[in-house]
């Protein structure tokens, strides 16, 4: 265990324990009527403010770089889908 050092609480648990104990919380709030439900413009707006403050966060630049990348990549597949490699 000793990528564990430092870690404390439910950071040491293992994951799938941890789902587990999660999805119990999760079904429990839901039976006692206490859990969020989504509806689509609450979470529609829940993504615009995650996009907001990515973008703030990140600068137009970021993203153009990324858009460049997956395009490159994209474009690499191709030829190699062409060329039959995989």
């Amino acid at each position: 265990m000793s990528d564990d050092k430092g870690k404390g609480g439910f950071a040491r648990i293992d994951p799938g324990r941890l789902a587990e104990i999660s999805g119990k919380g999760g079904r429990a709030a839901h039976a006692q009527g206490r859990a969020h439900e989504w509806g689509s413009e609450e979470a529609r707006e829940a993504g615009r403010k995650g996009g907001r403050a990515s973008y703030e966060r990140c600068g137009v630049e970021h993203y153009r770089e990324m858009g460049r990348r997956g395009a490159a990549a994209r474009w690499r597949a191709a030829e190699r889908a062409a060329a039959g490699e995989k």
